[in-house]
């Protein structure tokens, strides 16, 4: 079994459309621009853990999370599964050149400290570390005192 051609209506297969496609995103500077530093955002929950590759306006060049991978159910918050995402996220922005990034946490999951541990034991030259984890400082009102 070798590899299936798809072919259209137009007589294009399917590796002239992505080029296309890629060529496409090329011209208007979306794809394999060159950087030299970026913004890396760990976002750890209960549930998954996703890794997002920012430029430093913001805007999102390429990500990776634990679902994305093919882990399921309660393995997608595992300490493992984050380091195999960071590992597929550094796969991505070595292609682009990135020596240094920000890191910016948020979340209470299992992966948060694997995924940094991963980014900087993988060559990856880390300036800042900040957690943005939203804290509240008030709280809900409590209940009323209950009447006998």
């Amino acid at each position: 079994m070798g590899k299936k051609r798809i072919v259209t209506k137009g007589g294009e297969d399917a590796a002239q459309i992505t080029e296309k496609i890629t060529s496409a995103t090329r011209s208007k500077g979306f794809a394999h621009k060159a950087l030299e530093k970026g913004r890396v955002y760990i976002r750890a929950s209960y549930n998954n853990t996703r890794l997002i590759f920012t430029d430093e306006k913001g805007d999102v060049i390429c990500w990776a999370s634990s679902g994305s991978l093919g882990f399921k159910g309660p393995k997608k918050a595992t300490p493992y599964a984050a380091s195999k995402v960071a590992e597929i996220l550094l796969e991505k922005i070595s292609k682009l050149g990135v020596k240094s990034v920000d890191v910016y946490i948020e979340g209470v999951g299992g992966g948060r400290q694997s995924a940094l541990y991963t980014l900087a034991t993988k060559g990856l030259n880390i300036e800042t570390i900040r957690d943005i984890t939203p804290v509240p400082h008030n709280g809900p009102k409590p209940p009323n005192l209950r009447r006998v």
